[in-house]
């Protein structure tokens, strides 16, 4: 591999990074499938309602917020042949496509006792390999490049929500029970192409080496003011504590809307069948041409400000959007925007995050990053569906509203986790060269 003398700037292998980002496109295909389909299986084939299906759909994210954490960790201390993520890449998702196929099996013969015990056995799947997936980036990524990297990541994982959307658009329908068995089993065959590629074409091991050879094991293993074997000084740890509230606060209020969309969409705003993921798709096909410059800008403004920007978008759309009491298309607009704005702050904050941590350290902070997204994940479906339950479905936008705006005053009290301009040394050029 060739380091060209002439390159003066750092520059980003962006094919490298789209194979890794396979993970995360597996990873993004499920959980969109899940957020949209199983709260319709509850309240449809079972009955269940809107408190107790919360209860249900925050499961997931009860399990992430003690498994996460661990398994990031597990995996920062883990040395196989194949690498410290691969193995519980490969593992998690081999088991999580065997008990997903169960779900809509559950669903067709109506055994609420079946789907309950497969949906668990799923989600237990799911977390034990999504840190290690996300930490697999940054492992191999200068600090400088990682908003940037994030940016072909998260679009990676926009696809995949993109093509379980055009799944659940063609193949359910207007009228009658629907059979979700072709969806799962399009969602699973994706997720095992997606992982065998990321195996065939990473190899993470030859990989780490070159960055600890190529940078220098001092330079990437110590965080921003942190020293090895030191905790974090008080500033940065204040920023750290600030940046993670942020992230629970955007969670309370987006991840509200997404749980509740399909059902929103058929209760409000009379959208039928597989209409609420024709909505779904141009947000997520915003958030698509977003990514990529979500990096660029933060190259140029910084994180901090890139992540305020989408803030102030998804609080002016969910304002904007409760106006609304039946379909329109101007809330196609607001969509837009809302895809704009998450993907401004999903971008930049996950790097803010590991750029306080010493390179050793990676999985763990994931694993923090993650338990807060997945504590407001827990919290939100319960209370925003008694909201929807016991007051009125009109209540999900002023929801989402309040905790975009309690997140805008969190994010602006974070001083530390910015994006620096990148050095021009020519050991970094080497991420721009064909493998």
């Amino acid at each position: 591999m060739g380091i060209s003398p002439q390159q003066q700037s750092v520059q980003l292998n962006y094919k490298r990074t789209f194979f890794i980002g396979l993970a995360f496109l597996s990873i993004s295909a499920f959980w969109q499938m899940y957020d949209s389909l199983v709260p319709l299986i509850l309240k449809n084939t079972f009955e269940i309602g809107d408190t107790l299906a919360g209860v249900i759909m925050a499961a997931d994210n009860v399990l992430a917020l003690f498994m996460l954490p661990l398994f990031g960790a597990l995996s920062d201390r883990v040395r196989t042949p194949i690498g410290k993520r691969m193995p519980f890449i490969i593992g998690g998702t081999a088991a999580a496509v065997i008990a997903m196929l169960l779900i809509p099996i559950a669903d067709n013969l109506v055994n609420l006792r079946m789907f309950v015990i497969v949906l668990f056995l799923t989600l237990v799947a799911m977390s034990t390999y999504r840190s290690p997936a996300v930490a697999l980036m940054p492992d191999v990524t200068p600090k400088p490049l990682r908003s940037k990297a994030n940016g072909v990541i998260n679009l990676m994982g926009a696809v995949g929500a993109i093509i379980s959307l055009v799944a659940m658009s063609v193949l359910i329908p207007d009228a009658g029970k629907p059979d979700y068995l072709p969806i799962f089993a399009i969602v699973a065959g994706l997720m095992v192409v997606a992982v065998v590629v990321l195996v065939n074409t990473v190899k993470e091991n030859k990989l780490v080496e070159e960055m600890e050879r190529l940078q220098g094991h001092g330079e990437e293993s110590k965080g921003e003011g942190t020293a090895e074997d030191k905790p974090l000084p008080q500033d940065v740890r204040r920023s750290l504590l600030f940046i993670l509230a942020s992230i629970f606060l955007w969670f309370m209020a987006y991840n509200a809307v997404t749980t509740a969309w399909s059902k929103y969409a058929q209760t409000v705003l009379g959208l039928a069948g597989g209409g609420f993921a024709n909505s779904l798709l141009l947000a997520t096909a915003a958030a698509v041409l977003t990514f990529i410059p979500s990096g660029l800008i933060a190259t140029r403004i910084g994180r901090k400000r890139t992540i305020l920007t989408g803030i102030v978008l998804l609080f002016l759309s969910f304002a904007v959007a409760f106006t609304f009491t039946a379909y329109h298309p101007a809330i196609n607009v607001l969509l837009v925007v809302i895809g704009v704005g998450w993907a401004l702050i999903n971008v930049n904050s996950y790097p803010m995050v590991v750029e306080m941590a010493k390179g050793s350290d990676v999985g763990k902070f994931t694993g923090y990053y993650y338990t807060f997204s997945m504590a407001g994940q827990i919290i939100t479906p319960i209370l925003s569906g008694a909201l929807l339950e016991y007051i009125s479905y009109r209540t999900l936008f002023p929801y989402a509203a309040l905790f975009a705006a309690l997140a805008f005053l969190t994010m602006s009290r974070v001083h530390h986790g910015d994006s620096r301009p990148a050095a021009h040394k020519d050991r970094l050029e080497y991420l721009n060269v064909e493998d």
